[in-house]
């Protein structure tokens, strides 16, 4: 479907807990930058009872169709493409159920529990002919465009050498009840897929401009509690001698400023309230003047990685050129070593 000459995309959602309210309060904003509209049209929940109070509370005024169950909102004809917000352990079935039946899939990071388990559904995804893309939002974000822009093509701090990035935010998960995703095994609770992933992320997208053709040796130490990892230390040293420190923890706040990037001409701060979130950054050339870049953001910036699908799903692609399989199936990769050093089960 096309309107106003950019395309509309007819979204399901399947989960209704934080991070779907976030999406879709996002989607419903009056944007005069769009690139797409986006249309919520079925809510798929546990219960009809739930999803009704979801779309009551995030989506007043709106009208989608509520769904007790998600095989209803994979089976309407009316749905283009699925978002998936339910926890990290039900990501893949929820991909395939939503590929057999011919949807598009937007899916949550991380996109699986391991890279096992991501290649059968991209393989699958490849056999229906569907377009399917993890949901790393931050890589959409103008300030990371512009930001990879300024390091990798510009070259503004010269050749890069290293990388720190941390990624800490208090959960008092001695608190939460056993069925909570933060601290049930099962449903892929810890903080290396939940907030982690972000840090080795911005280490990669700082250190390297295109996918490194050797991947970085990583160096990994995991802290337990309950069966779950509550903090995560991550190096990846590169053949070339480049270092990319990404740091996790459920114990303590980042300050503001959550990354530093080092050059051979100066250095790059990047500030935000989470690693999730950046919201602007400091270039501090070699004997000159600092320089700021500020980024507007309404709400909290789903519709830019939204509206990136529209264009790529109407263009007729099955992955996105920015989050293309192979990354995901990469970031999973580096994931799994350190889970297997750490002896992370």
């Amino acid at each position: 479907m096309t309107t106003e000459s950019i395309p509309t995309l007819r979204w399901g959602i399947i989960g209704t807990g934080l991070i779907s309210s976030w999406f879709v309060t996002d989607l419903a904003i009056d944007r005069p930058n769009k690139k797409a509209n986006h249309i919520i049209q079925a809510i798929g929940s546990s219960s009809t009872e739930k999803g009704q109070i979801f779309l009551e509370k995030h989506l007043p005024g709106k009208s989608p169709t509520v769904y007790g169950s998600y095989d209803e909102l994979y089976r309407d004809a009316d749905v283009d493409i699925v978002y998936i917000g339910t926890p990290h352990a039900f990501h893949q079935q929820n991909c395939l159920d939503a590929i057999r039946n011919g949807k598009h899939v937007l899916c949550e990071k991380p996109f699986a529990l391991n890279e096992f388990q991501a290649k059968e559904v991209f393989d699958e995804a490849e056999r229906q002919g569907v377009f399917v893309m993890e949901g790393m939002w931050t890589r959409f974000f103008p300030l990371m465009l512009k930001l990879r822009n300024l390091l990798h093509r510009e070259k503004v701090i010269g050749d890069i050498y290293r990388v720190f990035c941390d990624f800490s935010m208090p959960m008092d998960i001695a608190t939460l009840p056993p069925t909570s995703r933060l601290k049930n095994p099962a449903l892929g609770a810890g903080s290396l897929l939940d907030i982690g992933i972000y840090s080795i992320t911005w280490a990669i997208l700082a250190l390297e401009s295109e996918p490194s053709p050797k991947e970085p040796r990583v160096l990994a130490s995991q802290t337990f509690r309950d069966d779950i990892d509550i903090a995560n230390s991550v190096i990846l040293s590169y053949p070339d001698g480049r270092q990319g420190i990404a740091t996790c923890s459920v114990f303590t706040k980042t300050p503001s400023s959550f990354c530093r990037i080092e050059g051979s001409k100066g250095t790059i701060t990047v500030d935000g309230f989470a690693a999730s979130v950046p919201a602007s950054f400091i270039v501090t050339q070699v004997d000159q003047e600092p320089k700021k870049y500020e980024f507007e953001r309404p709400g909290k910036g789903f519709y830019w990685e939204a509206d990136a699908v529209a264009l790529e799903i109407f263009a007729g692609k099955k992955q996105s050129d920015i989050m293309p399989w192979a990354e995901s199936l990469r970031i999973l990769t580096l994931l799994d070593e350190v889970k297997r050093q750490g002896g992370l089960q």
